[in-house]
């Protein structure tokens, strides 16, 4: 099972990025995935999931502004991020699972599978 997760880059507060978690290895279809993030000195904090129904769900500091969605037929989930703050500043990862529950959903220690991250800087 491979994630690879794209798409992060510098870019001035109030704009957008969208990010892409490529997989392979997996049957997509059926897993949940999800994107965290993590600033220097912090924990993971969960960002946005998507159930394999399609159900989403959002952390409280980027609802609104950040919407998950996920592609099947490209075995990909992406992250589009709105009127990006300095606070959104970190490495942002994918993760992915089958087994998942819904009340388990935002809690990193949950997932099997994780990519490897990529850095998304936002400057004031």
């Amino acid at each position: 099972v491979q994630l690879q997760a794209s798409g992060g880059g510098l870019v001035q507060a109030g704009g957008s990025l969208r990010l892409s978690c490529a997989t392979s290895g997996l049957t997509f279809s059926r897993y949940s995935m999800a994107w965290f993030r993590q600033a220097p000195g912090k924990e993971r904090e969960f960002v946005a999931a998507i159930r394999w129904t399609s159900s989403t769900f959002y952390g409280d500091s980027v609802k609104g502004r950040f919407t998950i969605s996920r592609d099947n037929a490209k075995n990909t989930v992406y992250l589009q991020m709105n009127n990006l703050k300095p606070e959104d500043t970190a490495v942002y990862y994918c993760a992915g699972d089958r087994e998942i529950i819904q009340s388990s959903i935002r809690f990193p220690d949950e997932y099997d599978y994780w990519g490897q991250g990529t850095l998304v800087t936002v400057s004031s």
